[in-house]
């Protein structure tokens, strides 16, 4: 895929992200997050500051975030970054709020923003160093 079309594939619908984070111990730990692609390329997405994903994107900020069709022919997009982590409740409550609309519709927005924003939380945003997407895999 071109970062024109792979971008807009990571956009569409309601795909959840697959993010793996590594465990202090070094093994990797997957598990799916609701995200957004800001114009600038980067990704963004709410955690618990106390959550393992949360926890291990403290320590150590490798992370790669996984897209993918899970129907035929399949596609999938992987990224590959640095996670940086904010607590600015003003700037998460609207991404949060953002990403509420994606998810659960225009219409609960405000109720998963408001949710999603708590000095409990963190605002992630995911720079991209590497970018694997392939389109139509069983093609």
């Amino acid at each position: 895929m071109t970062e024109e079309e792979w971008r807009a594939f990571v956009s569409a619908g309601t795909r959840t992200g697959k993010l793996a984070t590594v465990n202090a111990d070094g093994r990797p730990h997957v598990a799916p997050v609701w995200f957004l692609l800001d114009d600038d390329g980067t990704i963004v997405f709410t955690t618990g500051a106390a959550t393992l994903k949360g926890r291990a994107i403290a320590r150590d900020p490798r992370v790669c975030l996984c897209v993918d069709d899970e129907a035929a022919p399949y596609s999938y997009v992987m990224v590959h970054g640095t996670a940086s982590a904010s607590t600015d409740l003003d700037d998460m409550l609207e991404w949060a709020t953002r990403i509420g609309s994606r998810y659960m519709g225009a219409h609960l927005s405000e109720q998963y923003g408001r949710r999603n924003t708590a000095d409990t939380e963190l605002l992630v945003r995911v720079t991209p160093t590497k970018v694997v997407a392939r389109a139509g895999v069983a093609d």
